[in-house]
């Protein structure tokens, strides 16, 4: 006669679970921990990965005037109207990325000239002042000053909000210089 007390594997003479026998890289994911709920990352998938953008708006010194943070995947279109909306100028210069009917309209609505190239696949191209265009690498040259603040750069900061403080510090220290 032969007495078996073996129970399933993977488990002690109690029935409880023994971790170390159940094969796995890791501990096992029981949620101990505390879950937070609606915090925004603003995080978004692109073809480079997980990224943010940042929409930005400058003034004629290339000062920011209004940042916007969305995920990478959202169209810069999307939030063209939100950043120009109550701001008072003479020209809006935006690229490409910006080119469409509605946006157009919403500029000339407010007495401004548009100066956006039209898309390659435009049927009828619009016209646009080349030298007024020429103003744009302020933009760039904004975007490329954040670029030296290397917790920006990396996306450090996990959530939204901070990542938002963060970027408003560093334009308050731009403004500065």
């Amino acid at each position: 006669m032969v007495a078996c007390c073996r129970s399933a594997p993977g488990r002690g003479r109690s029935g409880r679970a023994i971790h170390r026998l159940n094969r796995r890289a890791c501990a096992p994911a029981l949620g101990w921990r505390v879950k937070k709920n609606g915090s925004d990352q603003a995080i978004g998938r692109s073809r480079g990965g997980l990224t943010t953008k940042i929409h930005a708006c400058v003034d004629a010194l290339g000062n920011p005037l209004r940042l916007i943070l969305t995920g990478g995947q959202v169209a810069d279109i999307t939030q063209g109207p939100a950043l120009i909306n109550s701001i008072k100028t003479d020209a809006v210069v935006a690229d490409k990325g910006y080119d469409s009917h509605v946006f157009v309209a919403v500029i000339t609505e407010t007495g401004a000239e548009a100066v956006i190239p039209s898309r390659s696949n435009r049927c009828a191209s619009r016209e646009f002042d080349r030298e007024r265009y020429k103003a744009r690498n302020l933009v760039e040259r904004f975007f490329n000053r954040l670029k030296q603040f290397r917790r920006l750069a990396t996306r450090y900061d996990k959530l939204a909000n901070r990542f938002n403080a963060f970027l408003h510090l560093a334009c308050a220290y731009i403004w500065l210089l």
